[in-house]
Parts: C-alpha cells; sequence; structure tokens
C-alpha cells in the first residue's frame, strides 16, 4: 500500500484502483494455499481488478447513465472485494496486517464510489 491513502492527500482515482488490485495481487501471493484460500483468492484477484477497470470505463462512458451504472458496478466490486478478504484465511501476522489495511481501502474505496453515484444523480 502506499502513502497516497491518507487523508487530506490528493490522488488519482484511476491509479489508487490499480495499485488496490497490484496489492491485492502482491497478498494472495503470501497466502498460504489451502483448498478455500485458491478458490477466495481468485474471487478477490477478479473484483480488485473489476473495481478498477470499471472506473476506467466510467471515464469513457457515453453518457450519464453509462457512467453512473460502471460507478455502482465499482462500488459493488469494492464491496466484494472486502468480503473476500474478510473469507481468506492468514497463518502470519504479517499477512493479517496487510489484510486489513487491504480491506480498509476495499471499504474507502466503496464509499468514495457511493459519494460519486450520491453527487452524480
Amino acid at each position: 500500500m502506499n502513502d497516497k491513502s491518507q487523508i487530506g492527500k490528493t490522488y488519482d482515482l484511476e491509479e489508487r484502483t490499480f495499485e488496490f488490485a497490484r496489492d491485492v495481487r502482491r497478498f494472495v501471493k503470501i497466502l498460504p494455499m489451502t483448498l478455500a484460500n485458491v478458490e477466495d483468492s481468485k474471487q478477490l484477484i477478479r473484483s480488485s481488478g473489476s473495481v478498477g477497470a470499471n472506473y476506467r470505463e466510467a471515464n469513457e462512458s457515453l453518457g450519464k447513465k453509462d457512467f453512473l451504472m460502471r460507478i455502482k458496478i465499482c462500488r459493488k466490486e469494492a464491496k466484494e472485494s472486502a468480503y473476500w478478504l474478510r473469507l481468506i484465511e492468514t497463518e502470519e501476522k504479517v499477512s493479517e496486517n496487510q489484510r486489513q489495511k487491504l480491506i480498509v481501502e476495499a471499504n474507502e474505496l466503496m464509499n468514495i464510489f457511493g459519494s460519486i453515484v450520491r453527487k452524480s444523480e
């Protein structure tokens, strides 16, 4: 994770969502590969990558309705990412700390996209 998520810092949301997906992939690499973690990690990788991909699509939207739909998908995927992060089993303090940071980031992204939806409707 980087320092851009600190309160009061300005940030590029495209870059922030990219870093979230990248950090999730790094996190998955250090997990114990139990059967449950393998399956949950696949879902987590998909949902975390979908946050940024849909945000980029929203920025290229064809109109307000398309934009709002994409932003709502971003919010949904961030929420889903937090869910999978909660399910994953960690064994070490390092991976548990990283999981908690990623959950915080997923929730922050969810709140940001929720705010965009409220302001755009």
